[in-house]
């Protein structure tokens, strides 16, 4: 592999210019196919083959007009007034016209007819049901429908809107991601001791993040996906961008230390070393990415590959761009004279040498801080529970968790876990099917744990019916999932008598579906990761006892991060830091996610950290050496990495919405953990406890393991700097 990418980095240097221009290019097409073909991103997480998604189907064919998007219009009475007042009705009555006249909606609901009033009567609402499903809805409508709701509000009643279609759209780009850039470009400044230096990586990420992110918005045209999927794209590829070209860059200003050195055998040598690590960190996180369609979830299957291609071209970038850039810069990286030599180089790595010799001579100690410490941080993971956030998750000033409020106070927890329950009796005779709805009703109002059952609504031909329950629980509560379960019993066995079949949906049921559909792959999912370590790490580091090593630390990272997650956004600690609008279940595919990502993530640090360990004792045989060795060298830019990563996920902690909130905490705290815990510390203390049998590998399985050269052994000779050394030439 060293040898292929010392040519492919040297190629790169000498053709810089076309080099750049391609990339350019391929950018300027992606801008032109992602800013003008794109397609419309979904927020509805669907999976083919639960309850739920079948009930959804079978409507939207059926009885469309129980399929379609909703708008909940709630009203709220100014305190100790009435919205059943002649001028609160005037007022309703004017805002329930204009929500008719907004784009797309077939039907409103008059709370003055239905009698949807709390018992005192200060809080009521309206339905306005759309033609199309809530993803359908265009923003000109939600801002229009936003409009048609001044008339209310001129008469000072409070109104807050509900309902799927109010959810608001994923935007990226704010402040806090801003603030994440800034802080990655002052630790790359920092770590590589140069501002034109730490500048490059940044713009060669930028470039391809625009080109993985746009990509992935020109494929939402011809496939279904979810705005998460192209958040989660530019927070990877930005992450893992940044720290490729990072690795590489620094890799070049090392060797340049030495002024004899060679400015274009510098460029290829980085590439072929450095860029051995990242191709082969790269494959490993693009794997583990695509491993998330092992779920069998079509929407987190397009997740991992969106951002799995996002990391393609990343590592793409580092192994051509990079080099091409690293060229044109030429002599100007090179550090200064009085910084070079000896005396400079150990004060570069005093702290990571100091770190290293602590880390061997006390090892013991050190794993069971360490592994206490994680074990400890993992305890509330054993609560975890899986969930899709609702709208009291929302921020708390938005609309959407002030209407969740209103609903909650004015008729009870459970009115926004409103369940859906569809009766197809397609195959029942015309005469059963009225009594067949009522044997049904009466089963519903009979469960413990049912407030309420609006009356049936059905089609012309009276073969589909949908009845609206009410349970006396919110949707997070484990008695509404203990619900949903016993409903979908006891309704089915009147129906399945009668020869129809029965459904028990809604928003509160897919969540509840979604979790189980995940929760069961979890298993699968680990057990693909795990064995997928194994064999990366045996490949690459010629050794057994290496990736056990690394399996199990990244186990314990995933535990501590999982207990993390949960400590916070289910149990609700430090949630005015976090700007939480309400403790709930975690969401459903973060788990999964968490794994998969923070899995390629870490072995990025593994394979950057302990090659050079494996280098150095490779040339001189001195286990406990090569440790110190290994965490000199690769220390400060693993803890460089691991700062720009949590800085870059950091900054979508912040994300008003609840999902990306969560998923820049989750892979935040996983990397700070997993960096600097587990690799920094647990690695080498570990390592020096195996002392020379870590890097041990059995005859036979020696001869099977193919030798894939990351520390670039098979290399020619160091070249030495002409005696009038020029930037390279481009050839022509």
């Amino acid at each position: 592999m060293a040898k292929r990418l010392y040519a492919l980095g040297r190629w790169a240097a000498r053709r810089r210019g076309r080099v750049v221009a391609v990339w350019v290019l391929l950018l300027a097409v992606a801008v032109g196919l992602g800013t003008t073909l794109s397609g419309k991103l979904t927020t509805e997480f669907t999976v083919p083959g639960i309850e739920s998604q079948q009930a959804q189907d079978l409507l939207k064919k059926e009885f469309p007009q129980a399929a379609g998007g909703t708008a909940r219009v709630v009203f709220a009475a100014p305190d100790g007034e009435r919205l059943t007042g002649q001028k609160e009705q005037r007022a309703v009555g004017a805002t329930l016209r204009e929500v008719a006249k907004v784009p797309g909606v077939i039907d409103v609901t008059d709370p003055a007819k239905t009698g949807t009033f709390s018992k005192d009567r200060s809080i009521g609402y309206a339905d306005a049901l759309f033609g199309t499903p809530a993803d359908g809805v265009p923003q000109s409508a939600k801002d229009r429908l936003d409009r048609a709701l001044d008339p209310a509000r001129d008469a000072g009643l409070t109104v807050e809107l509900g309902g799927t279609v109010s959810t608001p759209p994923v935007e990226v780009g704010g402040p806090a991601e801003i603030v994440g850039v800034v802080v990655a470009f002052v630790v790359l400044a920092v770590a590589l001791g140069s501002l034109l230096a730490a500048g490059l990586p940044l713009v060669t990420a930028l470039v391809g993040v625009g080109t993985g992110v746009l990509t992935v918005q020109f494929l939402s045209r011809f496939v279904e996906m979810t705005n998460t999927a192209t958040v989660l794209a530019l927070m990877i590829g930005l992450a893992v961008g940044i720290d490729y070209a990072l690795f590489i860059v620094s890799r070049h200003r090392e060797q340049l230390a030495d002024p004899e050195q060679d400015l274009e055998d510098s460029i290829a040598r980085a590439t072929a070393t450095a860029g051995s690590a990242v191709t082969f960190a790269g494959i490993t996180v693009m794997v583990a990415l695509a491993a998330l369609s092992a779920a069998g979830i079509p929407f987190l299957t397009v997740m991992g590959l969106a951002a799995a291609g996002t990391v393609l071209i990343a590592v793409l970038i580092a192994l051509t761009l990079v080099p091409a850039l690293l060229a044109f810069l030429g002599e100007r990286l090179r550090p200064k004279a009085r910084a070079t030599g000896v005396g400079r180089e150990r004060r570069a790595g005093a702290w990571g040498l100091a770190w290293g010799r602590l880390m061997t001579r006390f090892p013991i100690p050190v794993l069971v801080v360490c592994v206490v410490g994680l074990l400890a941080l993992a305890v509330p993971a054993k609560d975890l529970r899986l969930g899709l956030p609702s709208n009291e998750t929302q921020p708390a000033s938005s609309t959407q968790h002030k209407s969740y409020d209103l609903l909650a106070k004015g008729f009870g927890p459970g009115f926004n876990a409103t369940l859906t329950v569809v009766v197809d009796s397609a195959k029942v005779p015309g005469e059963r099917r009225k009594a067949l709805v009522e044997e049904v009703g009466g089963v519903l109002k009979k469960d413990r744990n049912v407030a309420t059952v609006a009356p049936p609504r059905a089609t012309k031909d009276g073969r589909i019916t949908v009845l609206g329950v009410v349970p006396r629980t919110g949707p997070d509560a484990q008695a509404t999932t203990d619900m949903v379960h016993r409903l979908r019993e006891e309704t089915g066995r009147p129906v399945d008598r009668a020869g129809g079949t029965a459904y028990v949906a809604g928003q509160t049921a897919a969540g509840i579906d979604v979790s189980a559909k995940l929760s069961s792959a979890l298993p699968l999912f680990i057990a693909i990761i795990v064995v997928l370590a194994l064999l990366l790490l045996l490949t690459a580091f010629r050794s057994v006892l290496v990736p056990l090593k690394a399996v199990l630390g990244f186990l314990l990272s995933i535990a501590a991060s999982v207990g993390a997650v949960v400590w916070v956004f289910q149990e609700g600690h430090l949630s005015g830091l976090f700007q939480l609008g309400a403790a709930a279940p975690i969401v459903s595919f973060l788990p999964v996610l968490l794994i998969g990502v923070l899995f390629g993530l870490a072995m990025d640090y593994e394979v950057f950290l302990v090659s050079r360990m494996r280098e150095h004792f490779h040339h001189h045989r001195d286990a406990r050496a090569a440790v110190e060795h290994g965490v000199e060298r690769s220390g400060r830019v693993v803890t460089a990495a691991a700062l720009i990563m949590a800085a870059v996920f950091g900054g979508f902690i912040f994300n008003h919405d609840p999902i990306i909130k969560s998923i820049g905490f989750a892979l935040t705290v996983g990397v700070l953990i997993d960096a600097f815990v587990v690799r920094l510390t647990v690695v080498p203390a570990v390592l020096a406890l195996l002392g020379r049998y870590a890097w041990a590998l059995p005859k036979w399985l020696e001869r099977a393991v193919p030798n894939v050269d990351v520390e670039g052994d098979a290399l020619p000779p160091r070249a030495s700097r002409p005696a009038a050394s020029a930037a390279p030439g481009e050839e022509s």
